[in-house]
């Protein structure tokens, strides 16, 4: 692997772990908004009492606490991220719920530091867009997949049908004059076609994929906790927006919020979500 690229790499998981504390702030709020994502996940992968699952890229881990439940104590969960900051707060969390088939683990999702045909569920959500090399991710995925095991991936949709989030990307732009994401930086629409996302499966020899939608709306009592949580939760794009001059950051804020004002229901914020959920076999 080039220098360069390793760079991104290490750059990438710093910067996802320093915005850790967001993701501990509002983990609750984001298993509620993604509990359709996830339902749709375990359905797919279908965890059996006994079996092996691992979750990556997993943030505060809320898909591989689901699926704790699912294959019960005869099962293990290993729940990973890149960052040890994120597996940190999956551990607490796993602990105060008393899941005692539930380890964690720091793995990149690129390379996953996990013998070949070591698990029977691969669950990913909103992960592997953000990576540098997808085909290569999902090639590890593949790997480590025992013969017959399921994986189940979740991505962000088209950029147009996640305004919540695609209003930011345009806020910022407009503040900054310079594209988000930065060029080289992958994004959370980097998978956003449906084609192009089973293509990265099939590829890494996945058989069986299929893709659909899942609507996933953005719900939120104002436009101001709106902003807050995206940001505390936007990764990369945190620490940019950290980086802004006080009157710099105040006016794209209010830009922001102007422009959300179009999804005020009049009790709160409703705006639309759409996920690309897949599901796929090892043969």
């Amino acid at each position: 692997m080039e220098q360069a690229s390793i760079e991104l790499r290490h750059r990438l998981h710093r910067l996802w772990g320093s915005v850790a504390a967001g993701w501990e702030a509002h983990a609750a709020y984001a298993d509620r908004r993604g509990a359709p994502v996830t339902s749709r996940l375990l359905e797919l992968a279908r965890p059996r009492p006994g079996d092996r699952v691992l979750e990556l890229a997993a943030g505060a881990g809320g898909v591989g606490l689901a699926a704790s439940d699912l294959v019960g104590p005869a099962g293990e969960v290993i729940i990973s991220d890149v960052a040890t900051e994120m597996t940190a707060i999956a551990a607490r969390r796993a602990e105060a719920l008393g899941r005692r088939n539930v380890a964690t683990r720091d793995l990149d999702l690129e390379a996953i530091d996990e013998p070949d045909d070591s698990f029977d569920v691969v669950l990913c959500r909103e992960g592997i867009m953000l990576v540098p090399d997808p085909d290569r991710a999902a090639r590890e995925i593949h790997r480590v997949l025992r013969p017959g095991g399921r994986a189940a991936l979740a991505v962000w949709g088209p950029r147009s049908h996640n305004p919540w989030l695609g209003i930011v990307f345009d806020a910022v732009a407009d503040q900054t004059g310079e594209p988000v994401p930065p060029p080289g930086i992958p994004g959370p629409f980097s998978l956003d076609d449906a084609e192009r996302f089973a293509r990265v499966l099939t590829d890494a020899g996945l058989t069986a994929v299929e893709v659909g939608e899942v609507d996933v709306p953005y719900t939120a009592s104002s436009a101001g906790e709106w902003w807050t949580r995206t940001v505390a939760l936007a990764g990369p794009l945190a620490q940019r927006l950290a980086s802004l001059p006080g009157p710099a950051a105040a006016d794209l804020r209010d830009r922001a919020e102007s422009a959300v004002a179009v999804y005020d229901t009049g009790a709160g914020l409703t705006i639309p979500g759409v996920s690309l959920v897949a599901g796929a076999t090892k043969s």
